[in-house]
């Protein structure tokens, strides 16, 4: 049976202005969370990533897999990645964090962070291919880690903790007004998976 973590209310914005952030906290038992961890970890075809910085083709530590509804040409970084199928075990994910937050998405970017020594720089998640005010939502399986956010403009800054089998929904102008990122955690030698759930608005390519 899941376990609800009533000591986080969905309802409060933890962005002070600008965008809105729910963190739910835990939505799924350990034990659960621990089934679907095992699961991604052995069965996604992982892939290291590639970013074009500073005008060259960098591969990042971290691996990904993208899947979605149809074959998505996702472009991001400079780099162009192309959707697998859902599989059993992401479908039906898909379908329950969309019953929690009462919206549909069509595609999934998943992140393999082996240890706490790869993490994500500031960025925002601001694509043309995912539409005007687009909502994100974001399963934590694995190691805890931090999350950050830092507003364009001012600078101002707010952290939390993303524990194992939570969910974290960023919405409305967010990504137009907050970078966010994942530090680097010295001495964690767990491995975490991040399950990003989008909606591209673009057509598949043929």
């Amino acid at each position: 049976m899941d376990l609800f973590n009533d000591a986080f209310d969905p309802s409060f914005n933890l962005l002070p202005y600008d965008g809105r952030v729910s963190y739910f906290g835990h939505i799924m038992s350990d034990a659960h969370a621990d089934h679907y961890f095992d699961q991604l970890h052995r069965s996604t075809a992982w892939q290291h990533d590639q970013a074009h910085i500073a005008g060259k083709l960098i591969t990042t530590e971290r691996k990904v897999a993208w899947h979605g509804d149809a074959a998505f040409a996702y472009t991001y970084s400079g780099t162009t990645k192309h959707a697998q199928p859902w599989t059993d075990t992401l479908f039906e994910l898909k379908q329950k964090i969309e019953s929690i937050t009462k919206t549909s998405f069509n595609s999934c970017l998943l992140n393999l962070y082996a240890n706490g020594q790869q993490g994500m720089a500031w960025h925002s998640d601001d694509e043309a291919s995912l539409g005007h005010n687009t909502c994100i939502a974001s399963l934590s399986l694995g190691a805890q880690r931090t999350f950050a956010f830092k507003h364009k403009t001012t600078a101002q800054t707010i952290t939390l903790e993303l524990a194992h089998g939570s969910l974290l929904l960023m919405q409305g102008e967010t990504q137009h007004h907050w970078l966010h990122r994942l530090p680097p955690r010295a001495n964690m030698h767990q491995a975490r998976i991040n399950l990003t759930f989008r909606t591209i608005v673009n057509h598949p390519f043929p």
